[in-house]
């Protein structure tokens, strides 16, 4: 049975997600309290974490950049009241794979949830799957490795830790490499719909992707930056 962790200060919101999730036929799990919310995302493994953002103690942009700096890589859903452009984009260049306006109908909040799964397993790229997930093979690039069937990165051998997004990224440049993508166009790819005016959040997560799989930052050997355009995956690796 797939597990949610359920970081939220409101109890009747933590009473409504937690029913909808288990007609799911998730197992949940609750913290109330920022604190409470970092320990049990540190201590257990979860398919999934609904995380509000303002919480007393820690606040959820905390949380979310804690939990990806541990390496966590499940998705995370942020669910925040404010209206307020900024914290969206924080949210997202701190790892969170999607966000929800308070308030919200239960019905948008269950279509995200679904959304989140599926781009998990198996690879999901735009809402759809990007290649036929069981003959889709390996990716070799050098030392660079991606298995999508088991949602897998290594680099001369080791196993890179990577967000949902993170590897959603990769697997979608990687798949044409050569072919130049602009900021727009991965927001729309990956994350399935229009972030409008957040196309600079993609920069976070090419830096945050170059600094686990580049050798150098300063003279990346995979994620190549195409001036005026956007981001390619190279056509020439050693």
């Amino acid at each position: 049975m797939q597990k949610v962790l359920i970081i939220e200060d409101d109890k009747d919101i933590v009473e409504l997600l937690d029913l909808h999730l288990k007609d799911m036929g998730f197992s949940t799990s609750r913290a109330m309290t920022g604190h409470d919310g970092l320990q049990a995302g540190l201590a257990h493994t979860y398919d999934l974490v609904i995380l509000d953002l303002m919480l007393p103690g820690i606040d959820g942009i905390e949380i979310c950049r804690r939990l990806r700096a541990a390496e966590m890589r499940s998705p995370i859903l942020m669910l925040t009241a404010r209206s307020e452009e900024i914290d969206k984009v924080l949210g997202l260049e701190m790892g969170a794979d999607d966000y929800l306006t308070k308030p919200f109908g239960i019905r948008e909040f269950l279509a995200r949830v679904k959304a989140l799964m599926r781009r998990t397993q198996p690879v999901m790229i735009g809402g759809a799957v990007s290649q036929s997930h069981s003959e889709e093979g390996a990716m070799v690039f050098g030392e660079l490795v991606i298995e999508p069937e088991k949602h897998k990165v290594s680099l001369s051998g080791q196993r890179i830790d990577l967000s949902p997004k993170e590897f959603e990224l990769l697997h979608l440049l990687a798949s044409r490499p050569g072919r130049s993508y602009s900021r727009e166009q991965i927001l729309n790819l990956v994350w399935g719909y229009d972030y409008d005016g957040m196309a600079h959040t993609v920069n976070a997560h090419i830096n945050r992707l170059r600094n686990k799989i580049e050798p150098d930052m300063n003279q990346p050997t995979y994620i190549l930056t195409t001036w005026g355009v956007g981001y390619r995956f190279s056509e020439e690796i050693p």
